[in-house]
């Protein structure tokens, strides 16, 4: 005669009385993955084997689940290369308003940075010995990247690369041609200019521009190595605020595009990262940090945690809640 029992929800039969573990190993279940209820209560998993299932009994036999089995295939990213040169980190830092060159020192090697940006300005005749940024940064180790930080006009940046090359054989270099002194936006009519003279001239630029990306298109056609947009005005630390054309201007680009501008801090460098941006420059959200070297070593990681993200690609964003455990199979 066989015994009708309910086990999750369905109808079965079985022969003769059993135990739980007799049950369970008729049904081909590993007892020491599972957790058993008989007519709502528990059965402790020592006493299996005591427990009787008889006629009428209901059964919940639940395991933990999660998500499929495909298999897993990492993506691959590609590195990160300016005018040929590869570099490790896609963080780019500055040197300008630390309090001290020791201080900048130890924020580049919290970074992991492998380029900093340098300014050109003019030696101090009154006190040579003064300490100089080489004697802290050795240009030998990490590549100097001269900004024509300031000039407003191109003739002012051409001059100022031009000097830069000859002082330390630079042919990378960053132009930025500022347009007036409240917003430091730049001067695009200036800029595109000087970017096409300073490429005529063997100079490798890149370019500071606004994130206007019909501008950054006419950069990149006039030999810019790479593409630098404004995440907001300079020194604001306001982070990203037009996201729609910085992923307009990397979706077109064929050279590096490189948010310079406006990080203030580590969730900035991995918003821009997340866009799908080559790297981020980072001055003043390290420099004027409470504690500057922490700050470095948060942007380090916030970087490669945005390149990650944009490599393992966002989930999409829904109006209304999805529930993230499976609906069958709920007690």
């Amino acid at each position: 005669m066989s015994l009708a029992i309910t086990i999750n929800g369905e109808a079965r039969t079985i022969d003769t009385p059993v135990s739980v573990q007799q049950l369970l190993v008729s049904l081909g279940l590993e007892p020491a993955k599972i957790a058993v209820e008989r007519n709502l209560e528990i059965v402790p998993r020592s006493r299996y084997g005591e427990i009787v299932v008889g006629a009428g009994d209901n059964l919940e036999i639940v395991h933990f689940i999660g998500g499929g089995n495909a298999p897993v295939s990492l993506p691959q990213d590609n590195p990160f290369v300016i005018a040929g040169r590869t570099f490790t980190s896609r963080l780019i830092i500055g040197t300008g308003k630390y309090k001290s060159y020791a201080e900048n020192a130890a924020a580049l090697a919290a970074s992991g940075a492998e380029l900093v940006t340098v300014a050109v300005r003019r030696v101090n005749l009154t006190d040579p010995s003064q300490p100089k940024l080489v004697d802290f940064i050795d240009p030998k180790a990490v590549t100097y990247l001269p900004n024509t930080a300031g000039c407003f006009t191109g003739e002012d940046a051409i001059r100022t690369l031009r000097l830069a090359r000859e002082a330390g054989g630079w042919s990378l270099v960053k132009l930025e041609v500022l347009g007036e002194q409240k917003t430091l936006y730049p001067d695009m009519i200036e800029t595109l200019r000087a970017a096409e003279m300073l490429a005529n001239d063997g100079f490798q630029v890149m370019v500071y521009c606004n994130d206007d990306p019909l501008m950054a298109k006419r950069l990149e056609n006039l030999g810019a190595v790479a593409i630098m947009p404004l995440a907001s005005p300079i020194g604001s630390g306001l982070g990203l605020q037009s996201t729609i054309n910085i992923r307009t201007i990397i979706e077109q680009a064929k050279v590096p595009v490189i948010v310079d501008a406006g990080i203030g801090t580590a969730s900035d460098a991995a918003i821009a990262m997340e866009l799908g941006c080559d790297g981020v420059i980072s001055n003043t959200g390290i420099a004027q940090a409470k504690n500057p070297v922490l700050m470095a070593e948060a942007m380090k990681h916030a970087v490669i945690a945005g390149r990650q993200a944009f490599l393992a690609g966002r989930m999409p964003k829904k109006q209304y809640a999805d529930p993230s455990s499976p609906q069958g199979g709920v007690i």
